[in-house]
């Protein structure tokens, strides 16, 4: 078994730095606002609880690297490496007619390294935000059909590095330096169906995007009784101008008996030079309960300033969003040596999003119920090297049920490997 999990530890490391630049992880038609549907910087242990972060340091026995909240790293204590693939199923459905999708994707690769007793490095590649949907609208001009098309593709991902640290007994200070990249694609086009002789016309508009941005966050922690603690936590995300390159192509084609698209010329090409992008500032405060080692309950509010979002100096209609977040883990017996069940991780929660998105006097929200299981895999003999399997899913819709706006209801997957292991020990021989 552990030789098969580092296998797929190793083949996940590699197709990661093969396919981050750039990957579609949605196909969702409310991706094509803002810069695509947002992520979150999360993990599936955090996914499982509805996607808590603020306050979660150590949910269980096991390290793990909770990107959300940089403080939270001051309670590693052990090297941890964290890899996971996510995909989504996804339906569609307004007016009466409905289709799915699927897409899949590597989800991320974190690495955490102690420094000190109450301080650890971090350091990863995880998607930011992702660009993926297709619609078309049919008429007829005259007696003629015609279908205009609207598809977007791309994303944009986030290498961070990041340190947290305890000061006192009570105190975690942690931050993030990322630096986002990657590059968007949409088109509109304007198709001729029954007309193979026919010129049909797109436009592309291309967005390459990098910039820095800056995360960072404190948890306060004690106890409540000898066996129960608590800890508050924030975290904010600063608004950083990112550089913008775009540029914009028309050209015409034709379509061919079987479908496929045909190239005859390009008609126009401008580059629109270079801009900015504007995010806005992000908030998250939350709390979590726990009984070490057997149960934790915990809660967040985050917040987005969404009307100070700007592209090329313009905010194109967005609004502020705001969530809240509940979930709970659960771990029978930790000790158990007679039942696995009972050393599994059970993991349970709820979220409820009003996005920053608003069609036709109409805002978008998204809520999901969560759940998900960690389950430990056996421990090297030495007990230095200990490994546990991550499973989440999301249930969700997105939208509201009206003849006018598209309803999505989703199943999220996100499969990860933790890898807790002791490098740079000092071993004493008597």
């Amino acid at each position: 078994m552990t030789k098969i999990f580092k296998n797929i530890l190793l083949v996940l490391t590699v197709c990661s730095g093969l396919s981050a630049s750039s990957q579609t992880t949605t196909s969702s038609t409310y991706s094509r606002f803002g810069i695509g549907a947002l992520n979150g910087s999360l993990i599936p242990q955090n996914r499982a609880m509805g996607g808590i972060s603020a306050g979660l340091r150590k949910p269980g026995s096991y390290n793990n690297i909770n990107l959300a909240n940089p403080a939270s790293f001051s309670s590693i204590r052990m090297t941890t490496f964290d890899a996971g693939i996510s995909s989504e199923y996804l339906s569609r459905s307004r007016g009466g007619v409905s289709e799915t999708d699927f897409t899949g994707s590597l989800g991320h690769l974190l690495f955490a390294v102690p420094v000190s007793k109450k301080s650890a490095l971090s350091f990863g590649l995880i998607p930011y935000s992702s660009l993926g949907y297709q619609s078309r609208q049919s008429t007829r001009l005259d007696t003629t059909a015609v279908d205009y098309v609207y598809g977007g593709d791309g994303g944009i991902s986030k290498f961070y590095i990041g340190y947290g640290f305890q000061l006192g007994k009570h105190l975690s200070l942690g931050f993030n330096a990322g630096y986002l990249f990657g590059k968007l694609e949409e088109t509109r086009s304007a198709e001729f169906p029954n007309d193979f002789s026919a010129y049909n016309t797109r436009i592309q508009d291309n967005s390459s995007v990098g910039g820095f941005n800056f995360d960072y966050g404190l948890q306060y922690f004690g106890n409540l009784s000898p066996k129960v603690k608590f800890t508050l936590g924030y975290t904010g995300s600063s608004g950083p101008d990112l550089d913008l390159e775009r540029s914009t192509v028309a050209s015409r084609y034709l379509k061919s008996s079987e479908g496929e698209d045909v190239a005859s010329d390009t008609t126009y090409i401008n580059d629109r030079g270079k801009s900015k992008i504007t995010l806005p500032m992000m908030h998250t405060a939350g709390f979590v309960i726990e009984k070490v080692n057997n149960w934790l309950i915990g809660a967040d509010f985050k917040y987005g300033n969404w009307k100070d979002y700007r592209e090329a100096g313009e905010n194109p209609g967005l609004n502020n969003s705001y969530g809240i977040a509940i979930g709970t883990q659960i771990t029978p017996d930790i000790n158990s040596v007679g039942s696995y069940l009972k050393v599994v991780d059970y993991r349970l929660g709820f979220r409820y999003d009003k996005t920053y998105m608003n069609l036709n006097n109409t805002d978008i929200k998204d809520m999901a119920v969560t759940l998900g299981f960690g389950f430990p895999l056996q421990a090297n003999q030495t007990r230095t090297t200990f490994y546990k399997v991550n499973f989440a899913a999301e249930l969700g819709q997105r939208g509201p049920n009206s003849a006018s706006l598209v309803r999505e209801k989703y199943i999220n997957f996100h499969l990860g490997f933790t890898l807790n292991d002791q490098w740079f020990r000092r071993y004493k021989f008597d």
